[in-house]
Order: C-alpha cells, then sequence, then structure tokens
C-alpha cells in the first residue's frame, strides 16, 4: 500500500516519487495596507494645491469682482439715495424707469454706435496694416512698435492729445485755416461731428492692439499653403481670400470681442473731450450716464440699475459674438 506524505513545502510524496500539489495558502498578514494611505496622501496634496495656487486667486476674484458686481445688482433693485437714509426695495421698477427715461435710451444709442464704429473700423485698418507690416525690416519693425504706442497710454493721455488736435482752434482747423477753409467745422462741438470724432480718437488708441494681433495671426499661417496657392496660379487677393482670411479668424475673434467690451465701457474719453456734450447727451454713454447719475444726482440705486443693465448687455453681446465668429475658425 502506498502512503501519501506531504513534505513542508507542500509537495506530494506518493510512493517515493514526489509530484507537486497545491501549496499551501497563506493567511494575508493583519493590519492595514499601504494603499488607503496612498489614496489620502494624494488628497491631501490636491487639497494643498488648491489651497496653494486656486485658492487665494478665487478668493481675490470673489472680493474684488463677484461680491462688487452682486452688491452691485441688489441696490439696483432698492431707491437708494445719497441725500436720504431710508432705502426700501422697489424689485424691477429702476430697469423699467430706465426702458422709459429718454436720456438713458440716447446714451444706450450713443454707446451702440461708438461700438460698432470703433470695432469695424478697427478691425479694417488694423487687418490692413497688418498686411503691410508683416515684412521683415529694422523699418517695418519700428512701424509696428510706433503703432503700438498709443495702447500703452492712458484714456486721459490719448483723450488731452486728440482734443489739442480736433479743438475749435486745434491743430486740424488751423491747417485747415491756413490752406483758405473760412469756417473750418467743430469737430468736438457740432452733434453732427462730435460723435464721430470720439470714435475716431478711440480707433486710433484700439488700432495698436488689433495689428499686434493681426499680426500674430499672420505669423501662423503656413508658408507651405502660400508657396503652393503660388505654383497652382493664385492672385494675392485669391490668396488672402481662400486662405489668409479663413486663417484669420481666431485673430478676428480676439479682437471683435476685446473691442466691443472695451468700447461699451467708455468712460474717460467722452469725459475729456465733450463731457457729454455738445447740447443735452450728444455723446454720453451708458457709463458716462452711471456715473452722472451715481455722484452728480445722487441717485445710486438708478446708476445700480444702469450699471447691471450695462452688465447683461455686455454678456449677451459678447457671448453671441464669441459663438458666431468661433463657427467659422479654421482647426489646423
Amino acid at each position: 500500500m502506498t502512503h501519501a506524505l506531504r513534505s513542508r513545502t507542500g509537495t506530494v510524496v506518493t510512493g517515493g516519487i514526489p509530484r507537486p500539489g497545491r501549496p499551501r495558502a497563506t493567511s494575508a498578514p493583519s493590519g492595514r495596507t499601504g494603499r488607503p494611505r496612498r489614496r489620502r496622501s494624494r488628497t491631501w496634496s490636491s487639497a494643498g494645491a488648491f489651497a496653494v495656487f486656486v485658492l487665494p486667486t478665487l478668493t481675490v476674484f470673489t472680493a474684488m469682482v463677484l461680491a462688487p458686481i452682486l452688491w452691485t445688482l441688489c441696490i439696483g433693485m432698492t431707491d437708494e439715495r445719497a441725500t436720504r437714509p431710508e432705502t426700501s426695495f422697489v424689485g424691477l421698477d429702476n430697469y423699467g424707469f430706465l426702458l422709459e427715461d429718454e436720456e438713458f435710451r440716447h446714451a444706450l444709442w450713443n454707446t451702440v454706435v461708438i461700438t460698432v464704429i470703433v470695432v469695424l473700423l478697427t478691425n479694417l485698418l488694423g487687418l490692413a496694416i497688418a498686411l503691410l507690416l508683416r515684412r521683415p525690416g529694422r523699418l517695418y519693425s519700428l512701424l509696428r512698435g510706433v503703432y503700438f504706442t498709443p495702447v500703452i497710454l492712458s484714456a486721459v493721455v490719448v483723450s488731452v492729445i486728440g482734443r489739442s488736435i480736433l479743438a475749435d482752434d486745434g491743430l486740424l482747423n488751423s491747417t485747415l485755416v491756413s490752406m483758405g477753409v473760412e469756417s473750418p467745422p467743430g469737430w468736438l462741438t457740432d452733434p453732427s461731428y462730435a460723435i464721430y470724432s470720439v470714435s475716431g480718437i478711440m480707433v486710433w488708441q484700439m488700432l495698436g492692439f488689433a495689428v499686434v494681433v493681426y499680426l500674430a495671426g499672420l505669423a501662423g499661417i503656413p508658408t507651405e499653403l502660400e508657396e503652393a496657392a503660388s505654383l497652382d496660379g493664385a492672385g494675392p487677393w485669391q490668396q488672402f481670400r481662400a486662405i489668409t482670411w479663413p486663417m484669420l479668424a481666431p485673430a478676428l475673434t480676439i479682437n471683435t470681442v476685446m473691442l466691443m467690451i472695451s468700447t461699451f465701457k467708455v468712460y474717460d474719453q467722452i469725459a475729456v473731450l465733450t463731457n457729454g456734450g455738445p447740447g443735452t447727451d450728444g455723446t454720453a454713454t451708458v457709463a458716462f450716464e452711471v456715473i452722472r447719475t451715481a455722484f452728480s444726482e445722487q441717485r445710486p440705486g438708478v446708476a445700480s440699475a444702469m450699471a447691471g443693465f450695462m452688465l447683461l448687455v455686455v454678456s449677451a453681446a459678447s457671448v453671441t459674438t464669441l459663438k458666431l465668429l468661433q463657427r467659422r475658425e479654421v482647426n489646423l
């Protein structure tokens, strides 16, 4: 009779011939494994990274941007006045008053007109100048810096320079008189010219930004595409229409949205150049009306409603424009 023996290593021995058997199952050591500790350490490291990098920025954004916006919207639903201590909640009555106020509607129309002029002319002139300055050379590098100079100046400085040129006795009218023009127009005092003069000065200041953005877009166009189009017999206009213009779609999106936001909240140029005139609200914008209503008329409730209304209009216009322009962008 053959006896089966099992060795310590788990090998079964039958009749003196060993054969492999199933090893003994070893029990897992008692206690916690290291995996939960790793997960906990990763969680703490993520929380530490959030506290170091995100939390300070989020705190500053909440304190400097989000909280003032919410507070302004709340004040816009009251009848608060600086000359009256008591304040009551009026809901949306201030917004209804704005829709019926002719001065506010006129200021809103002026803002829209200035925005359309600035966005269209700045994009058009910026693209044309960028196409001329995309060539290499010291002269073109110098001209790029010259066009960008008004961007780094403050709006007040640019407005003072513009007023010295466009005033009734300014440089432009003095030149026209010396050329034989008897009665040159009042560029800032005539309601027929004032809003266009203000728009022209804003175009001059923002033109350098548009040129730089378009130059960056032109630098990102592969030269192989233009060379292939030239070999196929395409002329300059055909190359621009089929290659350059579609490739500049991201630059157009950036310029349009940034110019729209900057122009919609224009105040400094209006205050320095025309002070809201000529006449009654000839060039007054929504931002100018907000400041005047809050500090001159001492009605912060209505002024906050104006600011809230402008925030909604700018946000809706920016998001809509961004979505429409992003549809035509070309992905390389």
